[in-house]
């Protein structure tokens, strides 16, 4: 089993960035392929991007492509999205997710999700 942290979240002005991280605890962080998800008010929790385990290999959403980075240090057991050029649309509630998959994009896919944190963007 593997526990998940979140944290970086906060408020910040359209065009902005942040940096979240993903604090993993439990077996082995380099077995897993992680994944960021984010879950807006009133709408369903939807794919941000994905990281396969030795981080070679990444996906994004259309959405954030261009703007968002995911990275991981598995010597860290963390793992990271960077997010600049916000726009108050990227607002919601950001979780973390492991997977035992190579890399996944839908959410029934990963097996351990953290609590989320919350990222506000304003116009």
């Amino acid at each position: 089993q593997v526990q998940l942290v979140e944290s970086g979240g906060g408020l910040v002005q359209a065009g902005g960035s942040l940096r979240l991280s993903c604090a993993a605890s439990g077996r082995t962080f380099s077995s897993y392929a992680m994944g960021w998800f984010r879950q807006a008010p009133g709408k369903e929790r939807e794919f941000v991007a994905t990281i396969s385990r030795s981080g070679a290999i990444t996906y994004y959403a259309d959405s954030v492509k261009g703007r968002f980075t995911i990275s991981r240090d598995n010597a860290k057991n963390t793992m990271y999205l960077q997010m600049n050029s916000l726009k108050p649309e990227d607002t919601a509630v950001y979780y973390c997710a492991a997977t035992s998959s190579s890399y996944a994009y839908t959410a029934s896919e990963y097996n351990y999700w953290g609590q989320g944190t919350r990222v506000t963007v304003s116009s």
